[in-house]
């Protein structure tokens, strides 16, 4: 069954004019520190001016937001510079608070994203409200809690929804801090063609010089935007100050970004893309013809194994045949994640299969 979003008939924004930029600081830290912010971005012609009110933060004691004393520099900043403001919601009183000082829009954070209760309890406030809600990733990788989140805010009647693409957690090191998994958004663009869906580098990152990389890559990606941290003195930042850029270091970021066009067919020299393509299928075909005789071996050897009294899975073999995939994969010049998860998934399937003549 294909799945749909009822989504509001004028688009949430421009897709022609991409990338939307959603811009300013982590937290809101004071009257002056909004104000000074919100100039210098509405002067680099940024769409939607960002902060965050109440800071939900993993342990307490940190700063946790200014709270509702907020609000109202936000109401300024919308009044003074004509950009929309944004906002996160994480309870039925934040909504009640934000749209009491006229809110533009509303985010949902990944904390709550992962929490259907709170979700679903966030969707009945916003019954009946026109107002454009965006909806971060839930922080572990699980597009299904992503998807159900945005069908409750819709089935509540919210119509101008945007998925916010901001990094999944993991465990060991990295170099972000939050893994992008790029495969998790661009599965929810397959499922949901037009939603809108925009990539935060910002928590991705957790450290300004990797923003670029991050942003170039939604923008190669077809994104529709970026949510992206600026504060007018980062370093003095109260909360994620490696992560924020000046507003002048965001207008470098952007002035370097290339925008591709998202229809190469409309470019001049189409024939070569569509013959590439047409070699593309070729091949899947016959990797499609290949994967069906290999799993038909493994239906063989999964009989054999009955027939023995053999265990399905021998953890050395499987080791072995790891290591000289991933030998040989060296040679060809192809990466070693991509063999490891490519060959995890085959395995795994031979062991459906044999699970299945065994039993």
């Amino acid at each position: 069954m294909k799945e749909s979003l009822n989504l509001h008939k004028e688009p949430l924004f421009d897709k022609q004019n991409k990338p939307l930029i959603v811009s300013g600081p982590c937290s809101a830290e004071s009257e002056e520190q909004v104000i000074s912010t919100a100039t210098e971005l509405s002067r680099m012609g940024v769409d939607v001016f960002r902060a965050g009110i109440w800071k939900p933060r993993t342990r307490p004691g940190g700063f946790e937001g200014m709270g509702s004393v907020a609000l109202p520099w936000l109401r300024r900043v919308k009044e003074e510079t004509g950009m929309l403001t944004a906002t996160e919601v994480a309870n039925v009183w934040h909504i009640r608070e934000a749209l009491k000082y006229d809110i533009d829009i509303l985010w949902i954070g990944a904390r709550t994203t992962a929490n259907p209760f709170a979700i679903q309890e966030l969707a009945e406030a916003l019954r009946g409200i026109d107002i454009p809600v965006f909806v971060k990733n839930p922080v572990n990788p699980d597009i299904e809690l992503w998807v159900g989140a945005l069908e409750r805010l819709n089935k509540a009647g919210i119509s101008r929804l945007a998925a916010v693409h901001r990094g999944f957690s993991h465990y060991g090191e990295s170099p972000y801090r939050n893994m992008p998994q790029w495969e998790i958004p661009v599965e929810l663009k397959r499922r949901f063609p037009e939603l809108p869906v925009i990539t935060d580098p910002s928590h991705i990152c957790g450290n300004r010089e990797l923003l670029f990389s991050v942003a170039q890559t939604a923008m190669d990606l077809d994104f529709e935007g970026l949510f992206i941290e600026s504060h007018i003195d980062p370093d003095s930042a109260l909360s994620d100050k490696n992560q924020q850029l000046t507003p002048s270091d965001l207008k470098l970021l952007l002035d370097k970004l290339v925008c591709r066009q998202s229809d190469a067919l409309e470019t001049e020299g189409t024939e070569i893309l569509l013959e590439l393509r047409r070699q593309i299928d070729a091949w899947d075909e016959e990797l499609l013809r290949i994967m069906k005789s290999r799993m038909s071996v493994s239906e063989k050897i999964g009989e054999y194994k009955k027939r023995q009294n053999i265990t399905i899975l021998q953890t050395s073999r499987w080791a072995d045949l790891l290591d000289a995939r991933l030998r040989k994969s060296r040679l060809l010049g192809l990466s070693d994640s991509f063999i490891i998860e490519m060959f995890r998934q085959i395995h795994q399937e031979s062991i459906n299969l044999q699970n299945k003549v065994m039993n």
